[in-house]
């Protein structure tokens, strides 16, 4: 019940929007394909990812799918299956991570980074047996899931004494952040807060913001594209401008694309107007030359 109590805001939001936009129960109604396979990167319950291939023998361009949910343990990947379906079937392999949660034992700081950190480097223990290409890795993120796939970008700027720190994280391509949360302080000092107080349990201490929130880790060093819906009140577009402002300060090729029809959910959800402005900016970035 502890999680419950802080997801109800998120919830709460949610379910008081517009009627034309997607609500939380209609994104957990999407029905998506089984995965290929169940792949564990770690030994607890909670670090696996879903492996989806496409035709072809390869090597296949990935997509690191990270989902959202508030950090919080109440929500899981599943959620996320038919947005990675859809991008198998655009021909990228997807990679699902799952990762320790707030709520979770280990959750929180620094266990969700770490996690996510070991998660997205797995895909070197894959790539020969599943003919991946690791020099064409995006990472898709949507809110919560946003702002970790910001931050997988960013870890390579951590010093060796963080916590967080890995030697030699595996080279992204680019970052496509969907109604993601890139600065966690002024988000978590919103009112009402949409996640309740996850955010200060995700972090654990003030002094860990600057290796947690990816506007306070720029120059990322790689293209980031960020997608907002107009209608989502739970990371209103605001957020996102924020972000973009700082990163395109700092010297990285940011760009916003702000969808007015759009809600929170829309934008993983492959049934919706929305997707393929989020499928195509996936796709462009694999297109780019990389790092």
């Amino acid at each position: 019940m502890r999680a419950l109590r802080f997801v109800l805001p998120w919830i709460a939001l949610a379910a008081g929007g517009s009627a034309q936009v997607m609500s939380v129960s209609d994104l957990l109604k999407l029905a998506a394909p089984a995965a290929d396979h169940r792949i564990a990167y770690g030994s607890d319950p909670n670090q696996f990812g879903y492996l989806r291939l496409p035709k072809g023998r390869g090597p296949h361009p990935v997509a690191i799918v990270i989902h959202g949910g508030c950090w919080l343990a109440r929500f899981d990947l599943e959620h996320t299956g038919s947005m990675c379906a859809a991008l198998t079937a655009a021909g990228l392999a997807t990679w699902s991570i799952e990762y320790r949660r707030v709520g979770n034992a280990g959750g929180g700081w620094p266990g969700t980074f770490q996690d996510v950190a070991a998660g997205v480097d797995h895909l070197r223990a894959l790539a020969g047996r599943y003919r991946l290409d690791l020099k064409r890795v995006v990472a898709v993120g949507h809110s919560a899931g946003g702002h970790l796939a910001l931050w997988a970008a960013a870890r390579h700027r951590l010093p060796p004494s963080s916590t967080l720190y890995r030697p030699k994280p595996l080279p992204l391509r680019g970052v496509v952040s969907l109604a993601g949360v890139g600065a966690l302080r002024s988000f978590a000092a919103r009112t009402p807060a949409a996640c309740g107080d996850a955010i200060p349990q995700l972090v654990g201490t003030p002094e860990n913001y600057p290796q947690a929130s990816p506007i306070e880790l720029l120059r990322l060093g790689v293209p980031q594209r960020l997608i907002n819906g107009a209608l989502d009140r739970i990371v209103p577009v605001e957020t996102g401008q924020q972000y973009e402002a700082a990163a395109r300060k700092a010297g990285d090729d940011v760009r916003l694309t702000v969808l007015e029809s759009a809600g929170h959910f829309e934008v993983v959800a492959p049934q919706s107007a929305a997707w393929p402005v989020v499928e195509q900016a996936v796709l462009s970035l694999l297109r780019q030359r990389g790092r």
